[in-house]
């Protein structure tokens, strides 16, 4: 069976003690996603990435993704590995596709 993704940026966090603790530079939250922002994943392709998507936050996402294409849970929250300006996304399977 297989099911699509729904996959929304539901917090962006910016950790600016970090960047001053060790003397980092980054100078702004992620600008790759907005509050909000949706994007549809095809459980008939769910290896490919979503238009507009960044492309180290789906690599972060992509295993999550392909198994709740294939029946896995049917919500998980998880965020991509920049630890000085995480984005955290909610992941929902939607209803069943036909094959």
């Amino acid at each position: 069976m297989r099911y699509d993704v729904k996959v929304t940026v539901i917090k962006k966090s910016y950790h600016s003690d970090l960047i001053t603790a060790y003397n980092l530079t980054s100078s702004a939250p992620c600008d790759k996603f907005a509050l909000g922002d949706t994007f549809f994943i095809t459980g008939k392709t769910p290896w490919d990435t979503p238009k507009g998507f960044c492309g180290w936050a789906w690599a972060d996402l992509q295993k999550m993704v392909w198994g709740m294409a294939r029946g896995g849970p049917d919500r998980f929250v998880s965020c991509c590995t920049d630890g000085l300006r995480p984005v955290t996304f909610l992941l929902e399977r939607l209803e069943a596709l036909d094959d």
